[in-house]
């Protein structure tokens, strides 16, 4: 057992070796967009329509709203109410948005993807931009978007949006969800013309109308989970590029106050983003254990030299992967000692996804459940 034990540890440290040296940086914080320090409130945003699903979103959808409104002039906005029981729709009306009365969606199809296709139907700009209705923007940086994919020649530019993280449950638990999220999905690949890793973040996209037609808009990928990252890699298969990175002008202001809410968000996917395989999902199982309790806690079963400096060597590159993300946020350096109990309740999530996916249910969102494929 204790030998196991070693060997458990010289893996997971290697692991974490490994993420530290990879070439494209998956640790950094380097891909970020903030809006210029000289905010042009009179800029003509008149080539971009953005597009804002909305279903029960009374809580949020004024606040967003008015916060993109004063990002410039002739901007376009369309929420579609997508079936909404609360006051979604008149809230959104009174903030001057063009309300479109969203219908049910068809068998298969995803609510948000349903709701995201109807309104695309009203959309004559240049540029679509689709907003989540929780994600609050500051000012100038739709502009700064805009200038990222003109600039650079980009078909796609989404923003990962700051979670919020107002308690504890989020500050223990949202850093580590960006830093899992871009060891899955690394951003210095999903950036390159040449790779096939493709990324984006649902909540801030924008993308340019005519590239979502050709790939066939949201019914090609009506049925997605993911559709993020399912939408960033069929403009990329087309030749097109896209990019994603960090920004603190793009925050989600909807609160995680229960580690419950986030269990249900992470786990709603978290099967999905294994490709619903079980192999990758013992391998995943086996890394994590690897790299968050064997690499650093081996010295507690056999206390000598060699497992102490393996433990160091493990606490080192933690810190070192993950003090990018904790700076980029604000947070202190010494939330990494927190990494073994965040990595395994992550990982206990992505178990919760893979029971209800092999009981037959393939997510629930929303009020919604999407059955699994393959049934029950």
């Amino acid at each position: 057992m204790l030998t196991g034990a070693v060997f458990g540890a010289v893996l997971g440290t290697v692991f974490w070796g490994a993420v530290l040296l990879l070439p494209w940086r998956p640790t950094s914080t380097r891909e970020q967009i903030e809006p210029k320090h000289e905010v042009q409130f009179s800029q003509n945003l008149s080539n971009i329509t953005v597009l804002i699903p909305a279903r029960n979103e009374a809580a949020y959808i004024q606040r967003t709203l008015e916060d993109v409104k004063v990002q410039g002039e002739g901007l376009q906005i369309i929420v579609v109410d997508d079936q909404s029981v609360d006051d979604t729709a008149q809230l959104a009306r009174e903030k001057g948005a063009r309300v479109i009365t969203g219908t049910p969606p068809p068998t298969g199809w995803s609510g948000k993807l349903w709701a995201l296709e109807q309104g695309l139907r009203e959309v004559r700009s240049p540029y679509t931009l689709l907003l989540d209705a929780d994600i609050a923007l500051s000012p100038g940086i739709i502009a700064a978007l805009r200038e990222k994919a003109e600039t650079d020649k980009y078909t796609l530019v989404s923003l990962m949006a700051a979670p919020s993280m107002d308690n504890t449950i989020e500050r223990l638990l949202m850093p580590a969800f960006i830093f899992f999220f871009k060891l899955l999905y690394p951003f210095g690949l999903a950036n390159k013309s040449d790779s096939q890793m493709a990324a984006a973040a649902g909540g801030c996209i924008l993308v340019e109308t005519q590239a979502l037609h050709a790939v066939g808009a949201f019914g090609s990928l009506y049925d997605a989970l993911i559709d993020d990252c399912t939408l960033a890699a069929r403009i990329k298969q087309t030749g097109s590029n896209t990019w994603i990175g960090l920004s603190h002008a793009a925050c989600s202001h909807r609160g995680y106050h229960k580690l419950e809410t986030i269990w249900e968000m992470v786990s709603r996917t978290a099967y999905t983003q294994l490709n619903y395989s079980l192999i990758l999902l013992m391998m995943c199982t086996i890394t994590m254990v690897a790299m968050f309790w064997f690499a650093p806690f081996t010295f507690l079963l056999l206390p000598d030299q060699k497992t102490y400096m393996i433990s160091a060597l493990a606490w080192t590159a933690m810190l070192l992967a993950y003090r990018p993300t904790l700076i980029y946020y604000h947070r202190s350096p010494l939330w990494v000692f927190a990494l073994p109990v965040i990595g395994t309740l992550y990982l206990a999530m992505t178990w919760t996804s893979a029971i209800r996916y092999w009981r037959g249910e393939r997510a629930r969102w929303k009020d919604r459940q999407y059955e699994s494929k393959k049934g029950s």
